[in-house]
């Protein structure tokens, strides 16, 4: 066992959780040793939420082991039902009270209480996260979902379910809204969001659509087959993350719902930069992508054919998106990284030296670290990336806010490229005030707090105090291409220590 300082998903029963907390009129009974309720404070804190997640803990201790726990949890089912009056409930057992095997589903259905209540097993020590998010939806799915009856009548438009939103979610609720507008626009009407705010009665009204639209394929994929083998309902299964992709959702709805293409693209305003003069500043930008899979075989593609960056690296902990993964890397001409150790993410990264990180809240530490651009894409995330302003990633609005988190940091870099510049100038350096003011008081950390911390990866060459001081006042934008490129020209020299001369050496070589 490889205990870790960070973890890119919880286990199963943090999924479950995010699926109880989405709904409304759900309780949630977790058999649960006391102290495994911190995962209200992922809803609480990180999403800001302003109440508990509907969870039941049982909240037996070391004492209780000795006697009846199978009775604390029964005990603990007949209050949550008698205080909350949930139309449905989800039980099951956190992965400390898995190990003392005391069934929660069949003590549950023992108790005879008047709704359905839905048994959860979640193999905690095979399975994570969103795994556990996937199987509790499938469930529900598949217990509580009824198919359309013989006296629907069906509206004077197509309908769909939206599937896989959730509760802590990385932009679930923005990329919903900007959906549920772009499928109201092409003449689709939604029937059933699900589970960010249904409730069991909705999930049982899911059969009355006519197809669904797999919103978050790590979370509702399952539950799209069982509802496509079991009512005939097909699936729109294109992730619209970016205008391509955008526009092949809309292709494929108009499609799966029979109705006119839609030909309108109201929003957008990527394509437009993509054909100013100052885009060609992007091409061949390196970035390196990780996150869970779909949303990084989704940032691949923006990344590579809408924003012109050279991929040099690809990967993702979703071990069920492997395949997914791979064959993007293998397009690219690289090998994927599939790991859920950040250890493992953090020495490729300094391999390869991107000049920008499409990643999680794991490689945003990470960069900050090398001293490399990022900008966070995927799950897991921490509080800032739960906005007050509108920010989705789908549809035509979420490639605009792509556009900006992504572009941003590459090109938003000339006052420090000024300060950098001009550091030895006597109105403009670190040790003086400018020409209109005083002096300020010396601050230790004034060059640091200025000057991002030059990559720490190990190579074959040094470099001496002069050179790299000369680096350092190279934009940082293409700081990190003079550093390869200079090591390089050392290397294949024999040279061991960068000097001066060997930088001015290397700048006319390459400047040939």
């Amino acid at each position: 066992m490889q205990l870790t300082l960070w973890t890119y998903e919880g286990p199963p029963h943090v999924g479950a959780m995010r699926i109880a907390t989405a709904m409304e009129g759900l309780h949630y009974v977790l058999h649960a040793p006391q102290g495994d309720t911190y995962a209200d404070l992922l809803f609480t804190m990180i999403e800001r939420r302003d109440r508990r997640p509907p969870v039941t803990y049982t909240t037996f201790q070391a004492r209780d082991l000795g006697g009846d726990t199978a009775g604390l949890f029964q005990d603990a089912c007949r209050a949550a039902y008698e205080r909350f009056k949930p139309e449905a409930m989800i039980v099951g057992a956190s992965c400390t009270a898995e190990l003392i095997q005391d069934d929660p589903g069949g003590l549950a259905t023992t108790l005879g209480l008047p709704i359905p209540v839905i048994a959860l097993e979640l193999p905690a020590y095979q399975k994570k996260e969103n795994w556990g998010a996937s199987e509790t939806l499938y469930r529900l799915v598949r217990g509580l979902a009824r198919p359309r009856s013989a006296d629907h009548v069906r509206g004077p438009r197509p309908s769909c379910n939206i599937l896989g939103p959730t509760a802590l979610g990385f932009r679930h609720r923005d990329d919903l809204l900007e959906i549920q507008r772009l499928l109201e626009t092409i003449g689709v009407a939604v029937n059933v969001v699900a589970p960010l705010g249904a409730r069991p009665s909705d999930i049982a009204r899911l059969g009355d659509a006519d197809f669904n639209v797999v919103l978050y394929p790590e979370i509702a994929d399952a539950a799209a087959r069982y509802l496509e083998k079991a009512f005939g309902q097909p699936a729109v299964r294109t992730v619209p993350i970016g205008v391509g992709a955008t526009r092949d959702f809309i292709a494929e709805v108009t499609r799966v719902a029979g109705i006119a293409p839609l030909t309108a693209e109201a929003g957008s305003r990527l394509p437009w930069y993509s054909r100013s003069v100052d885009s060609t500043y992007l091409t061949g930008k390196r970035v390196f992508v990780f996150g869970d899979g779909p949303h990084a075989v989704a940032a691949a593609r923006v990344a590579t054919t809408e924003l012109a960056f050279d991929l040099v690296g690809i990967g993702t902990y979703s071990r069920e998106f492997a395949r997914e993964v791979r064959a993007v890397a293998a397009a690219h001409g690289i090998e994927a990284l599939i790991t859920d150790d950040y250890l493992d993410v953090e020495e490729q990264i300094a391999a390869l030296r991107p000049e920008l990180i499409l990643g999680t809240q794991m490689e945003r530490h990470i960069a900050k670290r090398l001293g490399i651009p990022c900008a966070v894409i995927s799950s897991p995330v921490h509080v800032q990336d739960f906005p007050a302003r509108h920010s989705p990633q789908m549809g035509f609005e979420g490639a605009n806010v792509l556009f900006d988190t992504w572009v941003h940091p590459l090109m938003m870099g000339l006052e420090e490229h000024l300060l950098h510049m001009f550091r030895d100038d006597f109105e403009f350096n670190d040790r003086s005030g400018s020409h209109l003011g005083k002096a300020p008081a010396p601050v230790a950390s004034a060059a640091a707090a200025v000057e991002p911390a030059p990559s720490v990866v190990p190579t074959t060459t040094r470099w001496d105090e002069g050179a790299e001081r000369e680096l350092r006042k190279i934009p940082f934008f293409v700081r990190g291409k003079a550093r390869r490129n200079t090591e390089r020209f050392a290397l294949e020299r024999g040279i061991a220590t960068i000097t001066l001369d060997t930088l001015y050496d290397a700048k006319a070589h390459f400047g040939r």
